[in-house]
């Protein structure tokens, strides 16, 4: 968790998708794979993630989601704010290299106990702000030339748990900028982190 997230056919999100669609890096760094700009988002795909740019103005890029694994173990898609810090894999993506991806909404599969304490997947949800689009928190760096992106995730909002005992780092849009920026103290913004998200049956 958090492992699919949908990006709808929405006029907030048209910008962004021109922008990530007139860069010249989407098909430099991803020649056999196009950017991913509708529908549902799975590890691996390429979607745009807003970063600065050389400048430290905000932007959009094209990202892959998931860092390489160590020993060939399979991508790495999410991290956990609580550790990032001390983490040798994210450490200094936390303090330096931080983005936000934009999403419209993200699912989870609830997950129950099974007989024999193993758990076993339950229902689909759909999760949302409810109020524009959910912009999660994440970390990039490059591998071998390839920018590629995290998900940052954190303790859930009480009416979440049942669903799942973690969910992505959300902030407002108002507070993107300030997460980007590498000169900014990410632990100083978690306090804005929304927590409590409009739930449906996906």
């Amino acid at each position: 968790m958090c492992c699919r997230y949908f990006l709808e056919d929405d006029p907030e999100l048209m910008p962004i998708m021109e922008a990530v669609n007139r860069s010249p890096l989407a098909e430099k760094l991803f020649p056999r794979q196009s950017v991913h700009t509708a529908g549902d988002v799975r590890p691996a795909d390429v979607v745009p993630v807003v970063a600065p740019d050389r400048k430290g103005a905000r932007a959009v890029f094209p990202m892959q989601w998931g860092f390489a694994g160590l020993q060939g173990k399979g991508l790495i898609i999410n991290a956990r704010c609580e550790t990032a810090a001390v983490r040798p894999m994210f450490r200094e993506s936390w303090a330096s290299r931080r983005c936000a991806i934009p999403a419209s909404c993200y699912f989870e599969w609830e997950h129950l106990a099974a007989p024999g304490g193993k758990k076993k997947t339950g229902a689909k949800f759909r999760l949302e702000t409810g109020a524009g689009l959910s912009w999660l928190c994440g970390l990039y760096r490059m591998e071998e030339g390839i920018p590629r992106f995290v998900i940052l995730t954190r303790e859930p909002g009480e009416s979440i748990r049942f669903i799942h005992d973690r969910m992505p780092l959300i902030l407002p849009e108002s507070a993107v900028e300030q997460w980007i920026r590498p000169e900014t103290h990410p632990e100083d913004l978690l306090p804005f982190a929304q927590t409590e998200l409009l739930i449906r049956p996906a």
